[in-house]
């Protein structure tokens, strides 16, 4: 009541919060509206689901700057855009900005068919996905045309002052430290940016020029940063994902020693085999 008497209105959000506590059966139980972050489409309950999403939550709402590293299908980019949106929708920020190197597409983007955006939109779909089940389609691109949510490729944040803004680095795995530089010196006044990437899925041809492992190496000590490590614990897609990601998580990353020592091992073999056979060969020929 209190509520109503200072807005004179009740929105759908207060609401339904009102109306949760108010059957509560357990005061000490957890809440149906705890760590709730958004109202999603369709009544969706937009949450995080996890202790290190929830952590994700916690580091964001006390650093302006939040690096998310971690495995494929936990949830870093979805989490971080719903906390743009509720930033949005609380007044805190006034534009959302997503953005991802269009890296998948290299050097053959130019003989894609159609505009710039119409190349660019497949690579970055996966943010339009996210940003669909928070915000009502017609609403979305009505906020897009204002330039009120923005997303575009990074290339495109270069010159850039990004003031009153959250904004979300997806996929900087795929990211030069120079690129990186770049990125996090657009941050403006009353800014807020958030870096997800995950170290095991680099799409770069040479993979030591990801910058992303570094950049948190470089950056760990500075206040204001926090960082926020996913793991397979936090997987919340298909079960199976989980243990694809085990299974390769076996792998020895490429460059490293291990690898390296299997590749010499093998070349090794292969040697001793070449050399084997043509030591028979001649032995063959000279009888």
């Amino acid at each position: 009541m209190a509520l109503y008497e200072k807005r004179q209105h009740l929105s759908r959000e207060s609401l339904f919060s009102i109306l949760s506590g108010a059957v509560q059966a357990d005061a000490g139980e957890k809440k149906e509206t705890d760590n709730i972050l958004v109202y999603g489409n369709n009544g969706a309950l937009i949450r995080a689901r996890t202790k290190n999403q929830e952590l994700l939550v916690k580091s964001y709402e006390e650093h302006d700057l939040v690096f998310a590293e971690g495995p494929a299908g936990t949830g870093k980019t979805y989490t971080a855009i719903a906390l743009a949106v509720r930033a949005w929708k609380n007044k805190e920020v006034r534009r959302i900005i997503l953005t991802r190197p269009a890296v998948e597409a290299g050097e053959q983007l130019g003989f894609l068919p159609g505009d710039m955006k119409e190349k660019l939109d497949p690579y970055l779909q996966p943010l339009y996905d996210a940003l669909r089940d928070m915000i009502p389609a017609k609403r979305l691109e009505s906020l897009m045309e204002e330039g009120v949510v923005q997303i575009a490729p990074l290339a495109y944040m270069r010159g850039r002052t990004l003031d009153h803004a959250c904004v979300i680095l997806d996929e900087a795995q795929n990211t030069s430290l120079s690129q990186l530089k770049m990125f996090l010196t657009r941050m403006g006044k009353d800014a807020k940016f958030i870096i997800t990437g995950d170290t095991s899925q680099i799409d770069l041809v040479k993979k030591s020029d990801s910058g992303l492992s570094r950049c948190m190496e470089l950056l760990r000590d500075i206040r204001g940063i926090a960082f926020v490590r996913f793991d397979s614990g936090d997987i919340i897609r298909h079960p199976l994902v989980k243990k694809i990601v085990a299974a390769f998580a076996t792998l020895p990353a490429a460059g490293s020693p291990a690898a390296s020592s299997k590749t010499s091992s093998k070349a090794a073999k292969t040697a001793t085999t070449e050399a084997s056979a043509s030591e028979s060969a001649t032995k063959t020929s000279g009888s």
